[in-house]
């Protein structure tokens, strides 16, 4: 297969293209501070809801932890960051941070993924706790419930714009391939998956450990951007914002994912002087998405899946 074929530069122009028009405009100012907020917390959601998804939604694991995770990205970044003070110091905390969050993913996810359903979602919950409270009680590390402050950004529009791009790729191009096609049939049926000879438990951890690592970046970059964290700020609602995102926009689907990451980003960024709306807005889309559509927005299909069914039914007719 070409790297160079059309449908790669065609792609690759786009993804340019975006970039540059999202810079002009905050290089013009059209683009002010409260919004530049908003596209930031979309690509860090984005990160954190296409790595989920490689978890909950492709791998068939419900994971309650994903905002452990993000912490320990979070802290690493941001205590590597804090000592250097300097570009490739943020670089090498977002690196750090990912790498300390797999490693943390593989350690717990090779107990924990033996086991299925409601049992793992407790384990995961019970792990992201335990990150929480480790964090919590290092005072001399991580500054205790004060948490750090005065952290130094590096995290702008283009290193945010880079992150995303590079997970998503790299996230696309593992289901695509033959480990991710692993992963998908222990989804569909994990025991038809290991009379295949497919390691299970191999494939989940691997799952499991891509996740955490991405969302370590995801993690690192929300520390640079957002100046301050603490432990607070990667609780059980964390997970569950997450969660909402890939269940809304459907889980098995990466475009779904980024379309959900926009639409929830912008409705909470209008509900943000109705704080206590917005767990009751999150309440009602999931009982509102169970009911009529429980597959999410795109189920497992992308948006490139559905432009090809409309050809097909255009060249039949």
């Amino acid at each position: 297969m070409k790297v160079l074929n059309k449908k790669n530069i065609i792609t690759l122009v786009l993804i340019l293209v975006f970039y540059s028009v999202i810079q002009g405009l905050i290089s013009a100012r059209v683009i002010n501070s409260f919004y530049e907020i908003t596209i930031a917390t979309i690509c860090i959601n984005i990160i954190l809801a296409v790595s989920l998804n490689l978890v909950t939604g492709f791998t068939g694991q419900f994971s309650l932890g994903h905002a452990g995770f993000m912490s320990i990205g979070a802290y690493a970044g941001a205590l590597t960051v804090m000592n250097t003070n300097s570009t490739m110091g943020f670089l090498a905390g977002v690196l750090i941070g990912a790498i300390a969050a797999a490693f943390v993913g593989i350690i717990i996810g090779i107990p924990t993924l033996r086991l299925k359903g409601d049992y793992l979602a407790i384990a995961t919950l019970g792990m992201a706790e335990i990150i929480r409270v480790v964090f919590l009680n290092m005072n001399d590390i991580t500054n205790g419930a004060a948490g750090l402050n005065g952290i130094p950004r590096y995290a702008n529009w283009l290193w945010l714009f880079v992150f995303t791009a590079v997970t998503l790729i790299l996230i696309n191009n593992f289901i695509k391939s033959s480990l991710g096609r692993a992963c998908i049939s222990i989804r569909e049926d994990e025991i038809a998956a290991e009379s295949m000879g497919i390691n299970t438990t191999k494939y989940k951890v691997m799952a499991f450990s891509i996740g955490a690592f991405f969302a370590g970046i995801a993690g690192a970059l929300y520390s640079s951007y957002f100046y301050f964290i603490k432990p607070d700020l990667f609780g059980f609602m964390k997970s569950i914002d997450i969660l909402v995102i890939v269940v809304f926009g459907g889980m098995g689907s990466i475009t779904g994912s980024i379309i959900a990451a926009i639409v929830l980003a912008v409705v909470t960024t209008f509900l943000q002087s109705f704080a206590a709306l917005r767990m009751i807005f999150y309440a009602l889309l999931l009982i509102i998405i169970m009911i009529f559509r429980p597959q999410g927005l795109l189920g497992t299909k992308e948006i490139t899946d559905l432009f090809k069914f409309k050809k097909k039914s255009e060249k039949i007719e």
